[in-house]
């Protein structure tokens, strides 16, 4: 089949809107008609051309949401007509990581997928006879995708597609952190690094968990706004005072949980001095720039600090993503509040401008 899809044809340079080849699903394998697709900053990173792990040509977005329409051979857990969010952490239920209980990092098809390929080997994207790989797994800049099953969540149908997109990657990102990594108790106090959508997640989860006090930081007025609507209940600027500013919040403590979501290896740091002593949890959800180091002393750690990381929020996919869901269609996680621009495909670049000049939260492509 024919599709139209954003094409990242060259580092540093604007996608191309063109019309690809898409095969159908093989064995195990899902072809999905995507509704929309948020764009996210991994997708920006890969297309500026400082990933070095990126490739070219490929279909980028991952952030997607969509219908199946048709099924690959052994495929038991989805039929078509079913509505899915994309899943670049995929869940197969069966790795020693999935059976373990410790981590929602599934080793099924790691490998193939960091490469650009399905997991035989291959692509179903070509123009021609000239192979397009696929960028994470999911290549949602596109009218359709072919997919894994275990990358894939069903979702209920009466949910917005283009509303629960957001939870492929940056909602669920933040919200698991609060939820699936630290946990975070009610009455506690909580602080948020970072107003963007993770951040955002983050603050919703917080609040969510039942957090007596959230304190979102962030250099935005309008972006702190947008957090105090979802539950925080004190602001601060951030900078080079707000370690001090934070512990005079709290007795001189710190806050039970913080979270980082900027990517910026200094305001980790902060994150984790910001942090009670004794108890206190740091989950670093920012991704920082390859070669970057978190430099951080011991002593924070040897009174009682812990840090931990929070890939995907800690999220299992296909178990996780769908109770996410359940909880927007019953009113308690406002996705809604995340999105901030509707654009069709043909856009995509402009969504990445406005990405650049920090002009909302999350732009979400439609089809």
């Amino acid at each position: 089949m024919q599709i139209r899809a954003a094409v990242l044809e060259e580092f540093g340079k604007p996608l191309v809107v063109q019309d690809v080849g898409l095969e159908g699903p093989k064995a195990g394998e899902v072809l999905v008609r995507v509704q929309a697709c948020g764009v996210c900053h991994t997708d920006m990173y890969t297309a500026s051309g400082v990933d070095p792990t990126g490739y070219a040509p490929t279909v980028l977005g991952h952030e997607g949401a969509g219908i199946v329409e048709a099924i690959g051979e052994g495929v038991t857990s989805l039929r078509p007509g079913d509505h899915v969010v994309t899943l670049f952490s995929p869940q197969c239920r069966e790795c020693i990581h999935c059976t373990s209980g410790k981590t929602n990092i599934c080793l099924a098809i790691r490998e193939q997928q960091g490469l650009g390929y399905l997991p035989d080997g291959t692509t179903r994207l070509h123009r021609g006879e000239e192979r397009i790989r696929h960028f994470m797994g999911t290549s949602t800049f596109a009218e359709a995708t072919v997919m894994p099953e275990i990358a894939l969540a069903k979702v209920p149908s009466e949910a917005e597609l283009d509303i629960l997109c957001t939870l492929a990657c940056g909602a669920t990102t933040g919200i698991g952190a609060a939820l699936y990594i630290a946990k975070v108790e009610p009455g506690s106090t909580v602080v948020v690094f970072g107003a963007g959508l993770v951040g955002l997640g983050a603050v919703a989860g917080a609040k969510l968990a039942g957090a007596g006090r959230i304190v979102i930081v962030d250099p935005s007025e309008d972006r702190r706004r947008e957090a105090l609507g979802l539950g925080a209940t004190d602001e601060l600027a951030g900078g080079d005072s707000v370690v001090e500013e934070i512990l005079e919040m709290t007795d001189g403590f710190g806050s039970d949980y913080t979270f980082e979501a900027t990517g910026l290896v200094a305001v980790m740091r902060q994150a984790v001095e910001a942090a009670r002593m004794g108890w206190g949890q740091c989950v670093i959800a920012g991704v920082a720039g390859r070669g970057e180091t978190l430099d951080i002393i011991p002593r924070y750690l040897i009174t009682g600090r812990r840090v931990a990381g929070a890939s995907f929020g800690g999220a299992r996919g296909r178990d996780n993503v769908p109770e996410l869901a359940q909880l927007y269609l019953d009113g308690k996680l406002p996705l809604e509040k995340f999105i901030s621009h509707h654009l069709p495909l043909e856009q995509v670049n402009d969504a990445f401008d406005l990405m650049h000049h920090q002009d909302g939260i999350r732009t979400v492509l439609t089809f």
